[in-house]
């Protein structure tokens, strides 16, 4: 009986870690052994893009492996939110791994994750932007391993063949529709993009409006700001010269533009090897997202290298992330699958490299971070449901929601 109800309980917290922080320490307030051998034996946990981030992960690997004479021993995730709740409430995680932000706040809360942000000693060299969004309690837990933001991506042949030019790149919401109502037709939709706030958050910051307050401590969803956002993504789905890349029978705006069944999207950085990889006949380029009545917008993405506060290896997984997020370190990985460096200095030298990224890398100075609320997936979860009809649904009333699902989730995880 007492063998039931333990790993009843064990099963318990490993489904319920990630919504709502369920510690990791379950049942034990001891702290890890740690292993004083000389040499360590770590294991790093990955949700990979695809094959080219895996070798490069794995070549970073074995080249700290060789300096230091560490061992590392590098596994791709199948589903990493479960993989890392069941290791988590087993007390086996392993000792490096990626951490998203939408769950950063969850496993932080739980004391899943080991805080060794005060042990790096250039730690400002990453923006505050993204230190803030791997802060929790006021504490760097985790340094961000790359950095992505949004952009519009147009294809150049179709941009010309409508008599357009690049001064004709839109700066302005009423200069996108002009352009997306122009470029619309014959099987060919203005803007595509996909059906989710991680797309269409955009509008609403560059309309002057954001999920939360700047600390995260109160929702402002429901606000004229963030109506006004959603207002004019409507307007456009409803004249027809935007759709959502389902619509259009892809799963994203890189497959769409890459197909020929848009003339612009908005995404990110990635989209450079999605398009390499793909549809490598395909010319485009990327511009800055247009300005909206409160100025530009755009959006920030990023994982953490996460050290499990578990793992009896802490020093050795900490050494691996200082080699992991270093300025060379991270240009090659950028060089090798599409990401921008999170570090400031190592982004600087990224943009002389990779000029057609130049309005990617500029995003990074008015950026907008994820927000990273403990339990705040499930609300956004919720959010970007209420968004696949938006072109039909009332605003406000998707805005009324996400502000009292937002409210729940700050009041329970505070």
């Amino acid at each position: 009986m007492a063998t039931r109800t333990a790993v009843a309980a064990l099963a318990t917290c490993a489904a319920l870690l990630a919504a709502t922080g369920c510690s990791s320490s379950f049942g034990s307030d001891k702290e890890p052994a740690q292993d004083k051998a000389g040499k360590q034996k770590l294991t790093v946990l990955i949700a990979t893009s695809g094959d080219a981030e895996t070798q490069a992960v794995k070549t970073a690997a074995a080249a700290y492996a060789k300096k230091s004479g560490n061992s590392v021993s590098v596994e791709v995730a199948k589903d990493m939110n479960q993989q890392l709740a069941q290791s988590f409430a087993g007390h086996k995680p392993p000792d490096v791994f990626y951490v998203n932000s939408d769950q950063f706040a969850n496993y932080a809360k739980g004391g899943s994750l080991y805080p060794y942000g005060d042990r790096i000693s250039d730690a400002d060299d990453f923006s505050e932007q993204l230190r803030t969004s791997f802060s929790y309690d006021g504490k760097l837990v985790c340094l961000p391993k790359d950095t992505s933001t949004l952009g519009l991506a147009i294809n150049t042949d179709m941009w010309k063949k409508a008599g357009l030019t690049e001064k004709d790149y839109p700066k302005s919401w009423e200069e996108l529709r002009t352009v997306a109502d122009k470029l619309t037709g014959n099987g060919v939709t203005g803007l595509v993009t996909s059906d989710e706030y991680q797309r269409l958050g955009v509008f609403m910051k560059q309309a002057g409006g954001w999920l939360t307050d700047p600390d995260q401590k109160k929702m402002t969803a429901d606000t004229a700001e963030n109506a006004k956002g959603l207002d004019f993504v409507q307007s456009l789905l409803k004249s027809g010269s935007m759709k959502f890349a389902k619509q259009v029978d892809t799963s994203w705006g890189g497959e769409a533009l890459g197909k020929g069944k848009a003339a612009m999207t908005i995404e990110g950085n990635w989209l450079q090897g999605g398009m390499k990889l793909d549809y490598p006949d395909v010319k485009y380029a990327v511009a800055p997202l247009p300005a909206g009545p409160a100025g530009q917008g755009t959006l920030a993405f990023s994982n953490c290298w996460g050290v499990a506060a578990d793992s009896a290896h802490r020093d050795a997984g900490v050494d691996l992330v200082k080699y992991l997020t270093s300025a060379q370190q991270q240009l090659t990985f950028a060089d090798a699958f599409g990401v921008m460096p999170s570090r400031t200095s190592a982004l600087t030298t990224y943009a002389e490299k990779q000029p057609a990224a130049k309005a990617w890398v500029d995003g990074s100075a008015y950026a907008q971070g994820p927000v990273t609320i403990v339990g705040f997936d499930k609300v956004l979860s919720q959010f970007n449901t209420d968004l696949q009809s938006l072109r039909t649904a009332d605003p406000k009333e998707i805005l009324a929601d996400l502000q009292r699902n937002g409210e729940q989730a700050i009041a329970k995880g505070n």
